[in-house]
């Protein structure tokens, strides 16, 4: 089954870290992102820009609509993502949970529905 790992961030916690913390997440990633694919568990993965970069797409009554920034108001921003294949929604916890950015924030683990039947 696959997971998707998305990891949430903040300005205010990115910025309270120090440049040593900022390079032990990265290098926390990295080796995360290794052992994924060493076990063939690793299917994708990404950083995101920054939120002001985001345009949120709506279409009502056939017109749309294009507005700056997410969606959501909230202070945590979607900052990146890994989709994971895992035996089980516990497999995904544990490795959402050796993601250093959920020390920080949060990292949420999502089932990826099967698209052949949109059955999960």
């Amino acid at each position: 089954m696959k997971y998707m790992l998305l990891i949430y961030s903040n300005p205010e916690s990115w910025a309270s870290l120090s440049a040593e913390q900022r390079e032990g997440l990265s290098r926390a990633h990295q080796s995360l992102g290794q052992e994924l694919i060493e076990k063939g568990q690793f299917v994708s993965g990404a950083g995101l820009a920054d939120p002001i970069t985001t345009r949120t797409v709506q279409v009502h009554d056939e017109t749309m609509s294009v507005t700056d920034g997410p969606y959501a108001e909230a202070k945590e921003h979607l900052a990146g993502f890994y989709l994971i294949e895992c035996d089980d929604v516990d497999q995904a916890i544990a490795y959402a949970a050796r993601m250093p950015d959920a020390e920080y924030v949060a990292v949420e683990v999502r089932p990826v529905m099967d698209m052949s039947g949109l059955e999960m």
